[in-house]
């Protein structure tokens, strides 16, 4: 669990530095309409990790047991294992798989001091769970009720979504237009 924590440290501090003194207008400027923001990446991390929190808030009370899917699933393995590498990769865009996450089409300008406020949240909620067996607690998938995963799976998966939409949010600043 130390080395997510570190990957989750390091991305807030990323966040920041990239990110942290940008106006209203950097944070909500767009390539195009069907791209995001920013803003609308990390808006949309937020809304995704905070989806879990409940699981983790079980899990730190030791009062989490897995179902009868998640202890028999034949996915819990293959599942995690093929999210967290397509996650690395930035080869094709991938539909949020329910409207609870897609964020709106305006952000505040705070977001970033939101999403490293989030992010020390996440991480508080996680070291709560470090008496949690990573490899025997199964999670079901907050988006795909059939996706069943290893806890520590699941802690990857956030590490390597968020390292996925950092690197988009890096590359709408690259964009010709980007306001400077």
């Amino acid at each position: 669990m130390n080395e997510i924590i570190s990957e989750l440290e390091r991305i807030s501090e990323d966040v920041r530095k990239n990110f942290g003194g940008f106006s209203a207008e950097q944070i909500n400027w767009r390539v195009d309409a069907d791209s995001w923001s920013v803003g609308q990446c990390f808006d949309h991390l937020i809304k995704s990790n905070e989806l879990l929190f409940d699981e983790f808030d079980k899990v730190a009370r030791g009062d989490r047991k897995n179902s009868f899917w998640e202890n028999w699933s034949p996915l819990s393995s293959l599942g995690g294992n093929l999210l967290i590498n397509s996650l690395k990769k930035d080869e094709r865009k991938i539909k949020a798989p329910t409207q609870k996450i897609v964020p709106p089409s305006e952000i505040e300008a705070g977001i970033i001091e939101k999403f490293t406020a989030h992010q020390d949240e996440l991480i508080g909620k996680i070291k709560k769970c470090e008496k949690a067996d990573p490899q025997k607690t199964i999670i079901t998938s907050p988006f795909i009720k059939l996706m069943t995963y290893k806890f520590g799976d699941g802690l990857k998966i956030i590490v390597e979504h968020e390292k996925r939409h950092f690197r988009q949010a890096e590359r709408v600043t690259q964009a010709e237009n980007f306001p400077k």
